[in-house]
C-alpha cells in the first residue's frame, strides 16, 4: 500500500509538471500526458530531454547575437525593399493593406523586389539545376539541407563541392544532425580533406544531452557567390529521383531565385553557420557575402524563416493571414497536414464562406503514424466544405500554398504544427503572377493523378481505422 502511494505521488507530480510547464499549449500538454498515462516514468524521462519549449527557445535566441543586426544596414543599402501595398506590381495585392502590414512586420526578412524565380517541379529539374549553379561559383558556395543521402545523386555534389574547394572557392556545408545521420564519415572525410568547412547541425548526441534534439533543421537552401539562391522542399537523396522501389515516383517542388531576395537566404545560412560552427562573420567578408546585385528582374518575392531561435512563428502566421483574406481559392500541397487549432479553423471557415479549399496529400505516405494523424483532420473538414485528394503517382512531398491570385508560397514547411513550431524552417513567397500560374498548373496536373475523398465513403471506415487516427491525433502536437 505504501509504495502505491510513492507511485501514485510520482505520477501526479510528474502530470502536475507537464501541465505546469505547458499551460500555454493544452494540445501539447494532453499529448504528453497520454504519453505518461502508456509508459510512466519513461514518458517523463523523454519529456525531459526533448520538450521544454519555452526555457530552450529562450537560450537558443539569448545563445548569441544573430548575424542578421550586424549586417542588417548592408543588407538595407543594396535591396530594393517593397514599403508599402502601392509598390507591389500586381494591383491585386494593392488593396490588401492588412495582409501586407502582416508580411512586412513578420520576421527581418521584408518583400524586396529586383528578383527573378524559376519553379523547378520534381528532383530530377532541381538537381540539374542546383549542379549547374553550384558549377558557377566562384568566391563561396553554401549548401545545408535537412536530409544529405550518401548515393549516386549526393555524390555528384560532393564533386562539385570537392572541385570547388580544391579551386579556392569557400565552400560551407550543413546537414542536419538527425535528418542526415546515415550519411558515412567516409563520405564526410573526403569533402573535409579537400578543404570543404561542414558541420553537423544539431548533432542527436549532443542535442540530447543539451535538451535540444526536439529542434531539427529542416532548411534546404544553395546560395552561390550570393548571386543565385535555391529553396524548396527538395534534399539531396536517389528517393528523389525515383529511385526507391518501396515510394516509387517523388513528386516535389523546389524554387531558383535571382535578386535581393538571395540576401535573405545567405542571411538565414550565415545564421545556421553561426550555430551549427560558431565562427562569427566578419565585416570585411560581407562585400564578397552580399554583393550587389544588377536588377534583372522586377518579381517581388518575401524570403520568410522561422524556428525557435525567433520571436515570430513567420511561417505559420504567414499562413494564417493569408488564408483568412482568400476570396476565391485556397490550393495546398503537403505531405503532411497537421495544422494548429488556428489554421484548422481559418480553413473550415473559409469553405464555410464559399472559398474554394482543395488540399493535396499522400495516398501513400513515409510515415504510417503521422498519414493516420493527418486523416484525423479530414471529416469535418470535407463536411465543411474542403476538398481533399490523394496523390496515387507516388508520394507527395511538395509544399506548396496558392492563395487567391494574391501570392503562392514554396518551402520546406509542411502544414503541421512541428514545422510551424518546432523546426527551422524557411518558405519563399511569390507575388508576381507568372510564378503563381506555374504553380497553379502543377497543382492541377497533381489534381490528375489523385482520387477525392468523398465524405460518405469516408466516414464508413473501420472502427478499428478510426480508433487509430483518433490515438494518432493525440499525439498530433509532437508529430
Amino acid at each position: 500500500m505504501f509504495w502505491l502511494l510513492i507511485i501514485l505521488l510520482i505520477f501526479i507530480f510528474q502530470a502536475g509538471t507537464i501541465l505546469l510547464l505547458e499551460f500555454r499549449n493544452p494540445a501539447k500538454a494532453v499529448a504528453w500526458l497520454f504519453i505518461l498515462f502508456c509508459v510512466p516514468l519513461i514518458g517523463f524521462v523523454v519529456y525531459y530531454f526533448v520538450a521544454q519549449d519555452y526555457n530552450k527557445r529562450k537560450k537558443l535566441r539569448k545563445g548569441g547575437s544573430r548575424i542578421f543586426r550586424e549586417i542588417k544596414e548592408t543588407i538595407w543599402q543594396q535591396a530594393h525593399i517593397i514599403e508599402d501595398a502601392q509598390q507591389m506590381t500586381d494591383h491585386r495585392f494593392r488593396h490588401q493593406h492588412r495582409l501586407f502590414n502582416l508580411l512586412s512586420h513578420l520576421s527581418e526578412s521584408p518583400i524586396t523586389g529586383c528578383n527573378r524565380s524559376r519553379v523547378l517541379t520534381n528532383g530530377e529539374e532541381a538537381f540539374e539545376a542546383m549542379l549547374q549553379a553550384m558549377e558557377t561559383a566562384e568566391h563561396h558556395l553554401h549548401v545545408e539541407f535537412y536530409i544529405f543521402r550518401d548515393d549516386e545523386i549526393s555524390t555528384k555534389f560532393q564533386d562539385v563541392m570537392i572541385r570547388k574547394a580544391q579551386e579556392g572557392v569557400q565552400v560551407r556545408f550543413i546537414c542536419d544532425g538527425l535528418g542526415s545521420h546515415k550519411m558515412s564519415w567516409n563520405f564526410i572525410r573526403k569533402l573535409k580533406e579537400a578543404g570543404v568547412q561542414f558541420h553537423y547541425f544539431l548533432p542527436p548526441l549532443i542535442a540530447t544531452i543539451d535538451r535540444r534534439v526536439n529542434y531539427r533543421n529542416h532548411r534546404k537552401i544553395v546560395v552561390v557567390d550570393g548571386r543565385i539562391g535555391f529553396v524548396g522542399g527538395i534534399n539531396v537523396g536517389d528517393d528523389y529521383l525515383g529511385k526507391y522501389p518501396e515510394i516509387g515516383f517523388w513528386r516535389d517542388t523546389h524554387v531558383q531565385i535571382e535578386g535581393d531576395a538571395v540576401y535573405f537566404l545567405q542571411n538565414t545560412f550565415l545564421n545556421d553557420w553561426k550555430l551549427a560552427s560558431g565562427e562569427q562573420i566578419t565585416e570585411p567578408q560581407l562585400t564578397e557575402l552580399f554583393p550587389p546585385h544588377i536588377c534583372s528582374g522586377d518579381e517581388r518575392i518575401q524570403i520568410l524563416s522561422s524556428g525557435p531561435d525567433q520571436d515570430w512563428d513567420a511561417i505559420q502566421e504567414m499562413c494564417f493571414g493569408a488564408i483568412s483574406v482568400a476570396c476565391n481559392r485556397i490550393y495546398i500541397t503537403t505531405p503532411y497536414f497537421i495544422p494548429d487549432p488556428a489554421l484548422y479553423e481559418a480553413l473550415k471557415t473559409a469553405a464555410v464562406s464559399g472559398v474554394d479549399v482543395k488540399i493535396i496529400i499522400p495516398y501513400q505516405s513515409d510515415s504510417r503514424l503521422v498519414h493516420l494523424a493527418s486523416l484525423s483532420y479530414v471529416e469535418e473538414l470535407l463536411r465543411a466544405g474542403v476538398k481533399f485528394y490523394q496523390y496515387r503517382k507516388g508520394f507527395v512531398h511538395a509544399k506548396v500554398m496558392i492563395v487567391d491570385d494574391l501570392l503562392a508560397t514554396v518551402g520546406t514547411a509542411n502544414m503541421d504544427m512541428r514545422s510551424f513550431f518546432c523546426n527551422f524552417e524557411l518558405t519563399a513567397v511569390l507575388f508576381e503572377s507568372s510564378a503563381m500560374d506555374h504553380l497553379l498548373h502543377d497543382f492541377k496536373r497533381d489534381l490528375e493523378n489523385c482520387s477525392s475523398i468523398d465524405v460518405k465513403v469516408f466516414q464508413q471506415r473501420s472502427r478499428w481505422q478510426k480508433g487509430a487516427e483518433m490515438l494518432s491525433r493525440m499525439l498530433s502536437p509532437l508529430l
